[in-house]
């Protein structure tokens, strides 16, 4: 699946889990999102190598803990608790999540063997979703007491952390010619291909750019829902920290995480769900042009994955 993901051609990135990881990017994004998921995102995106797949868990937590501390600053004991908590985090996904994804991996092997239409595709990325759900739902204890215990000067580091993102997310997208834009996909995309199936052929690469030419990709709308998401992210955080009613803030928390999921934007939802579908359809269009030995490769790829997910399980 993760193979998948990364030769998905780029749909909107604020609009699928805003979570890097094209559809399930949503989730990612912002602080509280980013505690449940830094275990799966390991798991299932860093796969590159078998080397790098299994670094790159084993050592999740401690991965996590800085990137988190580099939004917050915690103090000596918000690092203590958060340090056990991601430690526990990985031992529940390690024994209960990796062999999921192994069998998530396996599924998508079956599939890269021949074929596709745009639902099943859908179909594997909604499957996706679900094990990136299971993760927020195990760190919902974690994330609560952790949302209770920021002090204004912490939530003012996350809105800045937070601004410089969207700041480079403004220059990296924004401010390139609409020319520039397209060359960046499309290179971006080819690359994500190419890991997945091996060196793409020129009619390959014509599917891809027709695909992209006719995606309906907005830059601005998407820039548009990110800064959105952060006003209401930070406006939770705030609501939250002066709150001691753990289920007040567990709702508060989940309310939030629906909003940056299902935007409370009708106009953005209708124009999220387009770009999912049409990324399914352009996936399943390009994998339909690959050759016998592209596909080999693919389903050999998934099938080494689906197997590294459960030597990682196995090391507990």
């Amino acid at each position: 699946m993760a193979c998948i993901l990364q030769a998905m051609p780029e749909t909107s990135k604020a609009s699928a889990t805003r979570l890097r990881m094209q559809f399930a990017i949503r989730l990612i994004t912002p602080f509280v999102n980013r505690l449940p998921m830094l275990l799966a995102i390991a798991a299932i995106s860093l796969l590159q190598a078998c080397s790098a797949i299994k670094l790159a868990y084993n050592n999740a937590p401690e991965f996590g803990y800085w990137w988190l501390d580099g939004y917050v600053d915690f103090n000596e004991s918000q690092t203590l608790k958060v340090r056990a908590e991601l430690a526990r985090l990985q031992q529940w996904h390690r024994a209960d999540e990796l062999p999921k994804i192994s069998d998530l991996l396996q599924k998508a092997q079956r599939l890269a063997e021949a074929d596709l239409s745009p639902a099943p595709v859908c179909a594997l990325f909604a499957e996706t979703r679900t094990r990136f759900d299971a993760a927020s739902t195990q760190a919902e204890p974690a994330a609560v007491a952790l949302a209770m215990s920021l002090t204004p000067e912490q939530i003012a580091n996350i809105d800045r952390k937070l601004t410089k993102v969207h700041a480079e997310y403004r220059s990296d997208w924004l401010k390139l010619t609409a020319a520039e834009r397209f060359d960046k996909r499309f290179k971006s995309n080819v690359e994500r291909s190419e890991q997945f199936y091996g060196k793409l052929e020129e009619r390959q690469r014509t599917v891809l750019r027709a695909g992209l030419e006719a995606s309906s990709f907005d830059v601005q709308a998407s820039y548009t829902e990110r800064l959105r998401r952060q006003q209401d992210f930070m406006q939770t955080l705030r609501q939250v920290a002066v709150k001691t009613n753990q289920a007040e803030v567990l709702a508060a928390l989940r309310g939030y995480l629906d909003r940056s999921i299902n935007s409370p934007n009708p106009a953005y939802r209708a124009y999220s769900n387009k770009l999912t579908n049409e990324s399914c359809a352009l996936f399943a269009q390009i994998h339909n042009t690959t050759s016998p030995e592209q596909r080999t490769r693919a389903a050999r790829r998934l099938a080494d994955y689906a197997r590294d997910a459960m030597e990682l399980n196995g090391q507990r």
